[in-house]
């Protein structure tokens, strides 16, 4: 399956889904929860996109308790990477957390920039719209926007793509270098997908290196094609893939992908700048 696969199916929003963790508030008592975890994960729970930077007054504050009790809790958090101390008692969240999963909450504010983009050009085109960032060899699906019609693109959120066969995916990849590159795949099958998806590395680097000199990716699978392209921060930075797909009926004549592909490049261009960041076509 790739990101211009045809589907009627729908997914739950990873990110609107209930929050476990809260639930654990209502069990303390119970003789099997464990506090310390409890209170860790709660601090984690704790960040969002208005709350980046949070001290230990505020983490004591909310749980009820002192600063002392959690001092053992946090500086387990930081030596784990799950919290990064950037001033005296200030943290924001640390690598650790999108490398385990944890991606949408740390990617909450870039849903919440990208989505009303994505909503409206979906609108305007009728094509369904996808948000992506990547972790690892796979492309994670954080926002849908989705074409109200009998075929679209329907792709939920929270699927996991592998990179080399989406056109997102392909985009998220240009951030890489060569050796970067060689270290990600130095254990991944590329032949498991056929054809037009690269079957070797060198037709994987060939194909990232022409998304990278023309700034977007057309991909044609499954009776659909997406046509996707990066977003960038303020430091220059990317940050995810959006795209623009539907089906091959829709999307086969030259001049309508042509408009499309402006489109989508206009989408970004003003997502980019609401970042801080530079469009780079």
């Amino acid at each position: 399956m790739s990101d211009s696969q045809v589907s009627l199916s729908s997914g739950q929003d990873v990110a609107s889904a209930p929050t476990a963790l809260s639930s654990l508030a209502a069990s303390r008592e119970n003789d099997y929860t464990v506090p310390a975890l409890f209170r860790g994960l709660r601090i984690l729970e704790m960040f969002s996109s208005s709350r980046k930077v949070l001290t230990t007054n505020d983490f004591a504050e909310e749980l009820g308790t002192s600063n002392s009790a959690i001092y053992r809790i946090v500086i387990t958090l930081t030596d784990m990477g799950y919290l990064k101390k950037i001033a005296r008692n200030t943290y924001e969240l640390g690598p650790q957390v999108i490398s385990l999963g944890f991606s949408y909450l740390a990617s909450r504010d870039l849903v919440e920039v990208v989505a009303p983009h994505l909503d409206t050009l979906r609108d305007q085109t009728t094509m369904s719209c996808h948000l992506s960032v990547r972790e690892g060899t796979d492309a994670i699906y954080l926002y849908r926007a989705f074409a109200a019609q009998r075929m679209s693109v329907n792709i939920p959120i929270g699927s996991r793509l592998p990179c080399h066969v989406s056109a997102m995916g392909r985009i998220l990849l240009t951030v890489l270098g060569e050796d970067e590159l060689q270290q990600l795949y130095r254990q991944i099958r590329l032949d498991d997908y056929p054809p037009p998806a690269p079957q070797n590395l060198p037709a994987l680097k060939d194909a990232i290196e022409e998304a990278r000199r023309q700034g977007w990716v057309e991909s044609r699978s499954d009776y659909a094609t997406a046509i996707a392209t990066g977003l960038y921060d303020h430091t220059g930075h990317l940050v995810g893939a959006i795209n623009i797909s539907g089906p091959d009926a829709m999307m086969a004549d030259e001049r309508r992908r042509l408009l499309l592909r402006g489109a989508l490049m206009d989408c970004a261009r003003h997502i980019n700048h609401e970042l801080g960041g530079l469009h780079r076509r």
